[in-house]
């Protein structure tokens, strides 16, 4: 099978060199747009940051003319890649996907993967089977599992990504130290109510991924709050401990672009169209965006969990929200 990966990152190596070993031949899209040269491609990968998608679409455009049978897969992080994907090149040929596989990038620029996890796929459009995806990646050593529902697949992945992410970039700690900063960890658990409170309004049924149980945290995070507190740290330490988040990774490279938008942004996107309240997720997506743009901001909240709660008290107090942090 040859299979074309847009976006040569820890990700798209990673699944590159997956694929490559299970006897695909497998080829990456050059930075350069006007490199792009058409390809013969049975599947595309699109494994760029959610904020390069549409340089991502324009490569495809190119790479795939005379390839009009190929389907685009995307596991990409946070939500909305697929509804930009399928506008440029129809619903049938688009695949979501969520990979549950922690990868970083090693010194020398290989992939580094975390044991355990896998990977799901839905079709975003109607008439598209998937079964031959999770044949060939499983014949590829990775744990793969099909999914209806594309919406729940990406929202479910969602739910994961926001954990220990937003709160840890804005405040400049690991996760293992935010489970311990009281005021702040309580906004955290916050965040995971409001994000499955936006997913019930909207018709979104939350689903468990490859090694991680999604309804299960989401169930935590509604129980009382001391309880909630605990077992949630348990989890959040445990699980991401001493590893930065993505977003934090970000702030500290000084990147003028997260991908919080897709995230924590989606997130209140959500809420307004349905009506929900999400003070805290907008709270969020509006510090980190803000200090990506403007770094000397960061200033103000690294390890200051006071000015973050204060920020988010300011949120409610403009009745905007109308709702009181839980205790």
């Amino acid at each position: 099978m040859n299979v074309y990966i847009v976006g040569a990152g820890a990700v798209g190596r990673y699944l590159g060199d997956l694929l490559r070993a299970s006897g695909n031949d497998v080829t990456y899209a050059p930075r350069d747009l006007d490199a792009v040269v058409p390809v013969e491609a049975d599947l595309a990968l699109v494994t760029v940051k959610a904020y390069d998608t549409p340089g991502a679409i324009a490569t495809l455009e190119r790479a795939l003319a005379g390839a009009p049978g190929a389907t685009i897969v995307t596991p990409q992080n946070g939500v909305g890649n697929e509804e930009l994907l399928a506008a440029a090149f129809g619903a049938d040929r688009v695949v979501a996907s969520a990979l549950t596989v922690p990868v970083e990038s090693g010194r020398d620029g290989t992939p580094v993967a975390a044991s355990g996890g896998g990977i799901a796929f839905a079709p975003v459009g109607t008439s598209s089977a998937h079964n031959w995806l999770l044949a060939t990646f499983e014949a590829a050593g990775l744990p793969a599992l099909a999914a209806a529902d594309y919406r729940s697949l990406k929202w479910s992945k969602l739910a994961l990504n926001v954990v220990a992410n937003a709160s840890c970039a804005i405040l400049n700690v690991l996760p293992e130290r935010l489970v311990h900063m009281g005021d702040a960890f309580d906004l955290e658990i916050r965040a995971i109510r409001e994000v499955r409170a936006v997913m019930r309004a909207s018709g979104i049924v939350a689903i468990d991924l490859p090694r991680y149980p999604v309804r299960a945290l989401q169930g935590i995070a509604t129980l009382p709050a001391p309880v909630a507190r605990g077992l949630l740290a348990n989890r959040i330490a445990g699980g991401r401990g001493r590893k930065p988040p993505s977003l934090l990774l970000d702030l500290r490279a000084m990147k003028n672009r997260t991908e919080v938008e897709v995230l924590n942004g989606a997130v209140v996107h959500a809420a307004r169209e349905a009506g929900v309240k999400a003070p805290v997720n907008t709270v969020f997506a509006r510090i980190v965006s803000d200090i990506a743009s403007m770094p000397q901001l960061w200033a103000k909240y690294r390890e200051r969990p006071d000015a973050l709660t204060a920020e988010v008290r300011a949120e409610i107090a403009r009745g905007a929200h109308g709702v009181a942090l839980a205790r």
